[in-house]
């Protein structure tokens, strides 16, 4: 009776713990955030285990039978499509439940999109603060409003369709001469870190286009 929250690659299928290749083989049960996904992982290390969907539209609908499943005595292992559980992905009601219930819970350290984006930018990494995605509409003023005069360094994940838009929108609040740094596609055949001012990477891919998945990385008020 276990659940294991298991990270998986950002890219690269070979940067995966063998330990969190030894869980996916011994569990009863692995949840995946898309099936079609994960299937593209297990396939490549030839595990056989029933599979099946685990994402934000499901998640409050089936919670309560996975965890009886649990206290019966299943093992299960929770994959997202990158990365690790929980950090912007589907994860934290599971593990509350779980917890709630008296189900042991244990994550395994792995890949994270933020960590290399954060070591390879060049800025300042003793202090930061984690913001994932930024809100579309509602919030999203409050917010950088009040990041504006965040010293530690910010992170954020943002889609390639508004990444222009967003750096164009930190321009306004945090002044255009702010560093920060892009990084783009991480451990993929085309990583890109793109590293200026937040004028300059704008510029830059407004110009260019953005593809890929998109860390964002700026640095505090000075």
């Amino acid at each position: 009776m276990k659940l294991y929250l298991v990270p998986s690659p950002i890219g690269n299928l070979a940067d995966i713990t063998y330990r969190a290749v030894k869980v996916l083989e011994e569990a009863d049960l692995i949840l995946a955030e898309d099936t079609r996904t994960s299937s593209v992982l297990l396939r490549h290390y030839n595990i056989t285990k029933p599979v099946t969907a685990y994402h934000q539209h499901n998640e409050h609908k089936i919670v309560q039978h996975l965890l009886q499943q649990m206290q019966g005595g299943k093992t299960m292992a929770l994959l997202t499509d990158a990365g690790t559980p929980g950090v912007s992905d589907p994860g934290f009601l599971l593990v509350r439940e779980c917890s709630r219930a008296g189900v042991p819970v244990e994550c395994l350290p792995g890949a994270t999109a933020f960590v290399p984006a954060l070591v390879n930018s060049g800025i300042p990494m003793n202090r930061f603060a984690f913001e994932g995605f930024p809100p579309l509409k509602k919030g999203r003023h409050t917010l950088f409003t009040k990041l504006a005069t965040e010293e530690r360094t910010i992170v954020f994940y943002e889609s390639p369709m508004r990444l222009v838009r967003t750096l164009a929108d930190l321009i306004q609040y945090f002044g255009p001469d702010r560093p920060c740094c892009v990084s783009r596609e991480l451990t993929k055949m085309f990583e890109e870190n793109k590293r200026g001012t937040l004028q300059e990477v704008h510029d830059y891919y407004a110009e260019k286009g953005v593809k890929g998945e998109i860390v964002l990385v700026v640095q505090g008020v000075e």
